[in-house]
């Protein structure tokens, strides 16, 4: 596949020009949106907010997945903590407050998983009606 094309080249400028759009949005207050989680999904958050550990210590170097995957799992356990501090239990899903941000990050990370990760159901009651499957 060729990676040097006028499309390629402009995707990068893009996505250069969203990152300092981005820069620019730092420290902005966004809204909370009320979501509908599959309760199993919102128990994982919540574990990985109480897995937590300040006393691990440094990583070390990592690449940019590794990155992305410290980052995606420092947005699952967020989720939990709002779970934990104002999530509400009906039936099979956990209803809660977050952070807009939060929503969009959760599905981003399901839209760049392989689709066998994913399960696309509008009952769950998400934006787009994507869970990650449990």
């Amino acid at each position: 596949m060729e990676d040097d094309t006028p499309r390629r080249r402009r995707y990068r400028r893009d996505s250069l020009a969203l990152a300092e759009l981005g820069a620019g949005l730092v420290g902005t207050t966004l809204p909370r949106i009320e979501v509908r989680l599959p309760r199993a999904s919102a128990d994982r958050a919540v574990a990985a907010w109480r897995a937590l550990d300040e006393r691990e210590g440094p990583l070390g170097g990592e690449d940019r997945e590794q990155r992305r995957q410290r980052q995606r799992a420092g947005t699952l356990a967020l989720i939990g903590l709002a779970v934990e501090e104002r999530g509400r239990r009906v039936g099979d899903q956990v209803i809660v407050l977050l952070d807009a941000v939060l929503v969009v990050l959760a599905m981003e990370a399901a839209d760049d998983e392989p689709e066998r990760m994913v399960v696309t159901d509008p009952a769950v009651g998400a934006p787009g009606g994507h869970a990650v499957r449990g």
